[in-house]
């Protein structure tokens, strides 16, 4: 056993108020408006002397964070989440001394009008499915040295398809018992995440035909594999969107397995199914462009939500 006797020290460390769970309303009309969020924050900069020393002297609260997020969804507004998290990063990096670096993490949970007699009502609505949002908002240094990265993304998107899917002509080893299927559900609980080369975008625009394109890929591709169907979606997303500089997905494969009813003396022709939600398989890839912009702390989660 090799004994190691090298200095003991402080490692990358960094700090914030996750969760903060924001309700806003618009209220300037008869007709409401409500953006409902899950804010988290994350701060690095000159923070040693906290850790090895206990002085909180450079420590901006955690509690004035969260203070932050809540009176700025009132002075900034929250139309877009992405803008809404650049103007709390741009504070935090701005304003306090000591922050070299911050990251605001957002999920966004979407609601519906309540339809009455054929008519949206002006202040009542239902959660909307179990999608949600997300958005990652980093930025770091000050001036000649200021970087912006922003993340737009979604997450437990569920999706299936009844057939053009097949998974066959695999490798095999001394335990695989799966067969090959030709015809098959693919079902999946999907998380998409895409880089930004620019802040001027259309936030919500962009959201919407980005969800739109992975799903007409994901129903139109005849699939030979989930990975396959990953890389299609996100190299559709690229193409159609030139201010994209790369996408990360991850897919759990929800697995969906013909139940025998043979036994019963009853045919099932792919009608039937068990869902089973575990174990699964869980796909991950990225798609990017070669001339992408460097990345940078883009990626580097702080809640583990996203």
């Amino acid at each position: 056993m090799t004994e190691l006797t090298g200095k003991i020290v402080l490692g990358p460390h960094r700090y914030g108020k996750a969760e903060n769970r924001v309700v806003r309303i618009v209220r300037d009309t008869d007709r409401h408006e409500i953006r409902d969020l899950n804010v988290s924050t994350c701060l690095r900069g000159d923070f040693d002397a906290a850790h090895l020393e206990g002085d909180q002297g450079t420590v901006l609260p955690t509690d004035s964070q969260k203070q932050t997020v809540y009176s700025y969804a009132k002075e900034k507004g929250v139309e877009f989440v992405e803008d809404y998290g650049l103007a709390l990063a741009r504070h935090f990096v701005d304003d306090i001394e000591p922050v070299r670096s911050a990251r605001v993490e957002i999920e966004e949970y979407a609601w519906e009008r309540v339809v009455i007699d054929g008519t949206a009502h002006d202040h009542t609505w239902t959660r909307k499915g179990s999608e949600i949002r997300t958005a990652a908002i980093t930025v770091s240094g000050r001036g000649s040295d200021r970087r912006e990265w922003v993340i737009g993304g979604l997450k437990d998107l569920v999706v299936l398809k009844s057939t053009g899917s097949e998974f066959q002509g695999f490798l095999t080893d001394p335990y695989t018992v799966l067969e090959p299927a030709t015809d098959r559900i693919m079902a999946t609980s999907l998380v998409a995440q895409w880089r930004f080369t620019t802040a001027d975008v259309d936030w919500d625009a962009t959201y919407t035909g980005i969800r739109s394109t992975l799903l007409e890929v994901f129903a139109e591709l005849h699939s030979k594999a989930l990975q396959q169907s990953l890389f299609e979606m996100g190299k559709a997303v690229l193409e159609r969107y030139p201010f994209v500089a790369e996408i990360r997905l991850s897919a759990p494969n929800k697995h969906h397995f013909a139940y025998d009813l043979a036994r019963f003396g009853v045919e099932n022709a792919g009608e039937v199914f068990h869902a089973d939600d575990r174990p699964y398989g869980l796909i991950q890839a990225s798609v990017l462009r070669e001339d992408a912009p460097d990345a940078g702390i883009a990626w580097e989660p702080y809640t583990g939500a996203m």
